[in-house]
């Protein structure tokens, strides 16, 4: 009997496997030499459904190495020796881990549990309330019963809410108002001030002035001036004495 089961290991290592796979492929929560006390690994034990009493002893005892070899042997680590290695120890810490995450995701504690390693009491307290909410026994341990069926609600947890908002606030406020602005104002100001503006006062002021000062004050003053005293005063004192 291992993984808190009564029944053939043959028949459930299979199913323990299914279980290690889901856990091996959450990179995001992956446990690297993790290391506990000997209490808080037979709580961890305990927690997944293993038959061990917590206490501060060393893992020597044949109750705590029996459960660690059915641990072993559940999720095929190797040796199969009944001592609790590094191998085994990151191991149990990321189901722990897991189960840390999909119970937040399903039963949405407050406070969230933390992503650590431990099976404490605040674990046992939201494991008891996922119970509750199936009607089943409140133990606060998370056996592999319950861990399969926590891990299929959690992926539709996961699979389902985060595709819809994310894509579609983000196509419209970015696409229409960046496009419409942007275009309109800028033909419009740029070609109508430029063309009107430039031609009328450039060809009226230029030509009317130029031409009208300089024909008339030339020839009126320069005619009449030079012929009229010129003539009069040398004929007449000239024929009288």
């Amino acid at each position: 009997m291992w993984c808190g089961f009564g029944k053939s290991s043959a028949t459930f290592a299979v199913t323990c496997l299914v279980t290690a796979s889901v856990v091996i492929a959450d990179t995001g929560f992956a446990a690297s030499q993790r290391s506990y006390t000997p209490q808080q690994f037979r709580t961890v034990l305990r927690g997944l459904g293993y038959k061990v009493k917590v206490t501060k002893n060393a893992l020597t005892d044949e109750e705590t190495k029996k459960a660690i070899r059915e641990f072993q042997t559940g999720y095929k680590l190797k040796p199969v020796d009944g001592i609790a290695g590094p191998k085994t120890q990151d191991f149990a810490a990321n189901i722990v881990q897991i189960l840390h995450r999909n119970l937040n995701a399903v039963v949405k504690p407050n406070p969230p549990l933390p992503r650590d390693h431990f099976y404490g009491s605040q674990t046992e307290a939201v494991v008891k309330e996922y119970q509750k909410k199936y009607q089943l026994q409140e133990t606060g341990i998370a056996n592999l019963a319950l861990r399969q069926k926590l891990n299929e609600e959690a992926k539709t947890v996961f699979s389902q809410p985060s595709a819809t908002p994310t894509g579609k606030p983000t196509a419209t406020p970015t696409g229409k108002p960046t496009a419409t602005p942007t275009r309109k104002p800028t033909a419009t100001p740029t070609s109508t001030p430029t063309s009107t503006p430039m031609s009328t006062p450039m060809s009226t002021p230029m030509s009317t002035p130029m031409s009208t000062p300089m024909s008339t004050p030339m020839s009126t003053p320069m005619s009449t001036p030079m012929s009229t005293p010129t003539s009069t005063p040398t004929s007449t004192p000239t024929s009288t004495p």
